[in-house]
């Protein structure tokens, strides 16, 4: 091992580090340095807004379930898992704290209704419930705040997506929209 001695402190080389093991694997990832950077695309007030457009087209080409007087749910058009839905609010608001005391009311109440619907329809072992707030939180579309509710199963996790770029979901989109709109529960 090369070292350098500065004012009595050994200082290695970090050339030696890179054979050197320790108890994490690594799984190098540059193209996500696009999202560090803030070089990506992101959704803008009005149109161009995914979230915005999804209620102005039938509830099958905009993969709604359900539509409230303030918020809306829809599918995920790139789930995390099977039957991964959103929770919006119609009004474009990035900001949980600047929605309406009505917006929030019926944001929770439309979750409580999908947890319901879901759990009775597709029976899911539980869920992870989420809103990323801003983009670095994660929020792929930090413009139009979302609520995320992700069924989970035992077992449903699997190396797919870090080995072949791939996500394994066994149902398809428009099937489970129909499923979890016929069997909406309020």
């Amino acid at each position: 091992m090369s070292t350098s001695n500065t004012d009595d402190v050994q200082i290695e080389a970090a050339s030696e580090y890179a054979s050197q093991e320790d108890c994490f694997d690594r799984l190098w990832t540059p193209h996500r340095m696009a999202y560090v950077k803030g070089d990506t695309p992101r959704a803008r007030h009005g149109q161009e807004c995914p979230f915005c457009l999804a209620p102005q087209k039938t509830d099958e080409e905009g993969l709604i379930v359900y539509r409230g007087q303030t918020a809306y749910a829809l599918m995920n058009l790139f789930p995390y898992n099977s039957a991964h839905m959103l929770i919006c609010p119609y009004r474009h608001v990035s900001r949980y704290e600047d929605t309406t005391v009505e917006e929030r009311n019926e944001i929770s109440k439309v979750t409580a209704d999908a947890l319901r619907t879901l759990r009775e329809v597709i029976a899911p072992d539980g869920f992870n419930l989420g809103i990323n707030q801003g983009e670095v939180a994660g929020a792929g579309i930090a413009a139009h705040l979302h609520q995320h509710i992700v069924p989970r199963w035992s077992g449903d996790a699997n190396f797919f997506p870090i080995i072949a770029q791939t996500k394994a979901v066994p149902t398809l989109l428009g099937e489970t929209r129909k499923k979890l709109q016929e069997g909406w529960c309020e």
